[in-house]
């Protein structure tokens, strides 16, 4: 029988990680397979709302907690929880996933399916991520990434699902959720780099570094999932500070400084840092665009 270890990096979040066991071992139980296993490891790295108490007192069989010290962030849980997988449960797939990510019923009916093919053992597969239940909008259908002209995007982002998104999809990096990885990926390309993309990027440099090792990575739209998206990042809401912190801070995605770093790595050509450069800009001036407008009186609606 083989592996797969779903790994899910927590910081809080309680209500999110009831939720998200119940229905994943819902979804699991009715996959109803003779071959394939799915064991739940949890990296509690700190929680200081009682998420580890909770788990030990539930005495879930199929469910490992692991503690961190509150500096993990989440390639480091990542990594924590991956390597636990592979020395303690020999686990043949790793199943990267987050505390507020919801399965469809047929999920792991439809992962089984796809880790029968033979190309499984080279492939790393991405889900179909949707922002609500209705399954009517895409998040992700995988991300693609030009080193030369730098453009960096989400595939189908925000888009209303359509004929377009319901075939295989070929990418060149993956988010962090709903990434179903081969050992043997593990094995040539390494672990997550906890050290220069801790929070964000950590998803996008793993897979975008297995895919120059010759990985294939393909977005399944038979894998669906959905995803809370207004649990995650910051936002700077036209406040100096908040500007600051969605610069700088590590749990901000527009982290200047990590940018730079995936940039640095991966880009071929120096024109490769417009985009990005356009990016900023682009935030910056509009915030003191609105900062100016708010003056007279004209503001912008701010969305949650």
């Amino acid at each position: 029988m083989k592996i797969v270890s779903l790994i899910i990096p927590v910081f809080n979040g309680l209500d999110y990680t009831r939720k998200c066991i119940a229905n994943l071992n819902t979804v699991i139980s009715k996959a109803e397979s003779t071959e394939y296993s799915v064991n739940i490891v949890i990296v509690d790295d700190g929680s200081k709302d009682g998420t580890s108490d909770w788990i030990k007192s539930q005495s879930f069989p199929n469910v490992y907690l692991l503690q961190g010290d509150g500096n993990l962030w989440w390639s480091g849980g990542v990594n924590v929880g991956v390597k636990y997988a592979l020395q303690n449960l020999h686990a043949d797939y790793i199943l990267l996933w987050n505390n507020d990510v919801t399965a469809h019923e047929s999920y792991f009916t439809e992962l089984f399916k796809l880790l029968n093919s033979e190309q499984s053992y080279r492939t790393i597969y991405g889900s179909k991520i949707f922002t609500d239940s209705e399954l009517k909008t895409i998040w992700s259908m995988g991300g693609i990434f030009n080193p030369y002209s730098g453009k960096k995007y989400m595939l189908g982002m925000f888009a209303k699902d359509s004929d377009e998104f319901r075939k295989p999809v070929s990418v060149d990096w993956l988010p962090g959720m709903g990434t179903v990885i081969p050992v043997s990926v593990i094995e040539k390309t390494g672990y997550w780099d906890n050290v220069n993309f801790p929070q964000y990027h950590g998803d996008s440099d793993f897979t975008y570094r297995a895919k120059l090792d010759n990985f294939d990575i393909v977005v399944s739209p038979h894998l669906k999932i959905w995803n809370d998206t207004t649990n995650t990042g910051i936002r700077h809401n036209l406040n100096f500070a908040k500007l600051y912190r969605q610069l700088f801070d590590i749990k901000s995605n527009y982290n200047i400084r990590k940018n730079l770093i995936f940039y640095k790595k991966y880009a071929k050509s120096i024109r490769a840092y417009i985009p990005l450069l356009k990016a900023y800009g682009i935030m910056i001036g509009g915030f003191v665009k609105w900062k100016i407008l708010s003056l007279f009186n004209i503001r912008k609606k701010i969305t949650a």
